[in-house]
């Protein structure tokens, strides 16, 4: 495989089918599909990376962004902060995150703090 920096979102499209198939294959350390595996998976976070930093989300947006990425669900959004309502507040607009939990989550999910220090806007009540 002929691997290069990733420059537009046809590139990442066909390096996250690449990296699925890697995944699936298991490879064995110190192979080169192991070393292939690694690399697709530094090139990937690092476009991911450059494109989030890019565009500007809510501390909710880039919570769920990451939820999704890392197949978590809003029960392990509770884990972390230790409360189901609080997880379920903040997802739903409802509640602002704490300084404890803006560092907590920066700490364990390592989501940069610029995505998690914005102010988040309130949900309309109809």
């Amino acid at each position: 495989m002929d691997i290069k920096i990733i420059r537009n979102e046809k590139q990442y499209d066909y390096y996250m089918e690449e990296l699925e198939k890697l995944v699936s294959e298991n490879p064995q350390k110190n192979t080169k599909k192991f070393d292939d595996l690694e690399i697709l998976i530094l090139l990937i976070e690092r476009y991911e990376n450059e494109k989030c930093s890019i565009i500007s989300t809510s501390p909710i947006e880039a919570i769920k962004f990451h939820m999704d990425q890392h197949e978590l669900n809003q029960n392990d959004f509770s884990i972390l902060l230790g409360s189901k309502s609080r997880a379920s507040e903040i997802l739903n607009h409802k509640r602002d995150l704490s300084l404890k939990q803006i560092q907590k989550i920066n700490a364990i999910w390592n989501i940069p703090l610029e995505f998690l220090i914005q102010e988040i806007p309130q949900k309309q009540v109809a």
